[in-house]
Formats: C-alpha cells, sequence, structure tokens
C-alpha cells in the first residue's frame, strides 16, 4: 500500500467537520424514513397483489440480505478507498443511492400502472432489489462518519445520527399517518427523490475534502498493524442489535400490560417516550463516552442493559418497572452511541468499511431471527 494512498485519509484538524456531518444525518433520516414505508407497506403490497403465500419467504431473504450484505459492500468499499490512490469510498455510497432512488421510482411507477398478472411478478423483484439497494451503501455511508471526526469526537458524532435516527422512529405514528394518506406510488416516489437529494449532498460535500488539499478527511491515520478483531465488531453489533429488537418487538406489549395499573398509556407510545429520551440525553451521554472512553462504556452499558431487560421480563412490580424503563433508557442511549466508535476504532486502517458492514451485519441479525420466527407463527 502506497504512502500516497493511504495519506488521502490523514487528519487535517481535530475539529467535527459538520457540513458532512449534516449531510450524513440527512441521508441517515432518509433511510430510516425509507425502512418505515417498507415495513408500513411490504404487507399491504404483499396482500394487494396475492403474494401473501411467499410473505414467510420474502421475510427470509431480506435477513438474508440485510445481514450478508452489509460486509459485501464494506469490502467493495474498502477496495475503492484505495484504488488508485484515490482514498475514498464515494463511488460504491454514490452507485448504491443511485440503484436505491431507481427502485424507488420503479416501485411507484409500477404501483401507477396498477399492473396486470403478468406484470405483478415485477413487484418482489423490486421489493428484493431495493432491500439489496439500500444494504449496499448503507454501511459505506455510515463509515464515513470517521472521515469527518476526529477520533476523541466520534461519540459527539454519533450523537447526532442517533438523535435524528431516534426522533424520526418516536414520530413514526405521524409518518405512517402521513404515507398511509399519500398512498403507496406517491410515498415511493417521495422516497426515491429524498434518498438521491440526500446522498447527493453527502457526495458533493465529501468530495469536497479530496479536492480541496487543505482539508482532507480527519481520520488519524498510521501504518496500522493491529489484526481486526471480526468477531468482536460482530458482537458489539449484536449487542445493540438485539437491544433494539427487544425495545420494537416485545416491550409494546410488555410495558402495556405492566404498567396498566399505574397508566392507561399504550405500549407503543413507551417505545416512542423511550425513543425521545433517548434523543434528547444523546449529547450530555455522548461526553460522557468522550470522557470515560468508549470501551468501558460499551461494555458497562452493555451489561446494565442486559441485566434491565432481563428484570424488565421477570418482574411483575409495575413501579420496579418503571425505574427499569429507565435504566433501560439511559444504558440503551450508551449503547449506541459508544458501539460504532468502538467499532471503528477496533478495525484496521485498511478494513474500516468491511468491519462497519460485519458491525451492521451483527445489528441486523437479532431482527431477522424475530422477523422469521414471528412470520412463522412461533
Amino acid at each position: 500500500m502506497s504512502n500516497s494512498s493511504a495519506s488521502v485519509e490523514n487528519a487535517g484538524t481535530d475539529q467535527i467537520e459538520w457540513k458532512q456531518l449534516w449531510s450524513l444525518a440527512a441521508l441517515y433520516g432518509s433511510i430510516v424514513i425509507g425502512w418505515i414505508a417498507y415495513h408500513r407497506y411490504q404487507p399491504k403490497l404483499l396482500q394487494q397483489f396475492n403474494f401473501i403465500e411467499f410473505s414467510l419467504a420474502l421475510i427470509v431473504v431480506q435477513s438474508i440480505i440485510l445481514v450478508v450484505t452489509p460486509p459485501i459492500a464494506g469490502r467493495i468499499g474498502d477496495r475503492f478507498r484505495f484504488k488508485q490512490g484515490q482514498g475514498h469510498r464515494i463511488p460504491i455510497i454514490s452507485s448504491g443511492i443511485s440503484f436505491a432512488a431507481m427502485v424507488f421510482m420503479a416501485v411507484a411507477f409500477t404501483l401507477l400502472g396498477n399492473p396486470g398478472e403478468t406484470f405483478r411478478w415485477i413487484l418482489p423483484l423490486l421489493i428484493v432489489l431495493w432491500l439489496i439497494s439500500m444494504s449496499i451503501f448503507t454501511s459505506p455511508a455510515l463509515s464515513t462518519l470517521e472521515l469527518f471526526t476526529p477520533v476523541d469526537k466520534l461519540p459527539r458524532a454519533m450523537a447526532i445520527l442517533t438523535i435524528v435516527g431516534n426522533l424520526i422512529y418516536s414520530l413514526e405514528p405521524v409518518i405512517v399517518d402521513l404515507i398511509d394518506y399519500l398512498g403507496a406510488p406517491i410515498t415511493f416516489m417521495v422516497g426515491g427523490v429524498v434518498v438521491f437529494v440526500s446522498g447527493y449532498a453527502l457526495k458533493k460535500n465529501s468530495l469536497s475534502l479530496f479536492n480541496n488539499p487543505t482539508q482532507r478527511p480527519r481520520t488519524e491515520f498510521r501504518f496500522d498493524t493491529q489484526r481486526s478483531n471480526y468477531l468482536y465488531i460482530f458482537i458489539m453489533g449484536l449487542a445493540l442489535g438485539l437491544s433494539t429488537t427487544l425495545l420494537f418487538n416485545y416491550f409494546p406489549d410488555r410495558l402495556q400490560t405492566t404498567l396498566q395499573t399505574i397508566t392507561t398509556l399504550e405500549g407503543k407510545w413507551w417505545v416512542v417516550l423511550i425513543l425521545f429520551v433517548t434523543a434528547l440525553i444523546s449529547i450530555p451521554v455522548s461526553n460522557f463516552v468522550s470522557r470515560v472512553g468508549t470501551y468501558p462504556s460499551f461494555w458497562w452499558s452493555f451489561l446494565i442493559n442486559s441485566i434491565a431487560i432481563v428484570l424488565l421480563f421477570v418482574t411483575g412490580s409495575a413501579w420496579l418497572v418503571l425505574l427499569l424503563v429507565l435504566i433501560y433508557t439511559i444504558s440503551f442511549t450508551i449503547l449506541s452511541i459508544s458501539s460504532l466508535p468502538l467499532a471503528i476504532e477496533k478495525a484496521n486502517y485498511f478494513e474500516k468499511v468491511f468491519c462497519v458492514g460485519i458491525f451492521f451485519s451483527g445489528v441486523e441479525l437479532p431482527d431477522g431471527i424475530v422477523e422469521i420466527f414471528q412470520a412463522s407463527g412461533y
């Protein structure tokens, strides 16, 4: 590996590149909204076009794609980083975004055309292509976090993404009402435009770092001799994915049942409240993680989060459950903010994007398993 190709990602200052970070946050927000729209319309579209019998098969395919694709996209992204000395992963991100936007539009026009018996078989193919396209660019895009941020400020940058993602998820009931009002064709059309525009903004702002010799990406470069611990990074993703999966899939029923003696709040609104509080405390929590360090922050938050979850599902005391929800919310925020930065730190310099892909493979695995079991009737 030549010095010239590697030094392209050399640190220039100790400041966060806020314009690039907000571009990444906007793209991340569009990804979250896209997933909300997908989960809302996928069952409806399968029913509308008489594909109910393929629901389980599609969920299995979806789970496989979301687990397998991120490392593959990451490996390709790393090759682009050093190909001919250009030193960045923008081409794979741009390709994935363009492909995703194209599939969004294809779904929209397919639905607008009200396809007959022959062309309705295009829909499952488009759904699979959409899943692949979203997976192709998500991990490489989020891995650019380390381009815009010095290592010691990665928790603060991750807090911004956490705020954006969790605020959008907390607004999911409102977003669902909006997309129901717009209808599937317009929703997918708007989704394609939003992904493309936010992706273009990230590309434009990111390329400016490489084109300006006085303003290089922020990752500290060294001749990295550490080996990437793939299993360690995968487990970190698995820890975050397990906590997130339990929150979305099992907390609503559990909290509604347990807390009904002290409140009439529906379970889904408890999840909204948890996500909203997580977004509110992300900045102070990121300061805590920066001060304590990502390694102890991650492992202590994972331990406390796991204990809180276990106790939450075994205790019958409403007031104790309320306390455990508070503990879960704080530890989940720390876990969310420390996990990806730690994974980036533990990755070899030349395998950054690949290791981010492994991390997100771990994040997606628990949700994929749960969805398969739920679709199977267990």
